[in-house]
């Protein structure tokens, strides 16, 4: 079947995103085309003006519309505690839980050698820099508990070495509800790994 060179390209495009192959772009495209045009037109305002108005937060390296995000501008947050992660997905989701009051950093990603991904194609520097010009007293790594999550922690802590700064992980485990007969061996070695005191 032939179409136009215009839905090949919205095909190509719609590839780009993260899962979406060739079936689903496919989809995606014909559904836009046949029958939510308007939702395309707003698909492409709101990505134009995310493109010419999102940037990165000085401070934190997330995405924002100025200098600072509103975490890093506010007087409110702990400015001693600084809060590491991957991605900016994983700065919302503890923020939806309430249980922090911190500042953040974000990585933009994590350390995959097989996918081409080194130090310095992350945050890094900016990260170090951070830690220099500010008063922060603690540090939380709060990457995934992957093996490129557990990489990235582990380069993190060495990156940190030098400052005099505590350094902390979250803790990890069963999960609240899990039972013991179901967790995988990795889990349950966290766990007694980062168990504490009951008392």
């Amino acid at each position: 079947m032939t179409t136009s060179a215009a839905i090949e390209a919205l095909k190509t495009a719609l590839k780009a995103l993260p899962g979406v192959g060739p079936k689903n772009a496919q989809r995606m495209a014909f559904h836009l085309m046949e029958r939510n045009r308007e939702g395309a037109k707003q698909i492409a305002d709101a990505l134009q003006t995310a493109l010419q108005t999102v940037r990165s937060c000085e401070r934190c390296n997330t995405f924002c519309e100025s200098e600072l995000c509103e975490i890093c501008a506010s007087p409110k947050r702990d400015q001693g505690v600084l809060c590491v992660v991957e991605t900016p997905a994983d700065l919302e989701a503890i923020e939806q839980i309430g249980a922090y009051n911190g500042l953040y950093f974000v990585l933009m990603g994590r350390l995959s050698p097989l996918e081409g991904i080194g130090p310095d194609k992350l945050g890094f520097k900016k990260l170090s820099r951070t830690i220099a010009e500010n008063e922060i007293r603690e540090v939380v790594i709060a990457t995934n508990i992957t093996a490129e999550g557990e990489a990235t922690a582990d380069y993190t802590t060495q990156l940190l070495e030098p400052y005099d700064v505590e350094i902390t992980r979250l803790a990890r485990g069963v999960p609240v509800g899990g039972e013991l007969e179901y967790m995988d061996q990795r889990t349950l070695a966290a766990a007694f790994k980062d168990r504490r005191s009951a008392r």
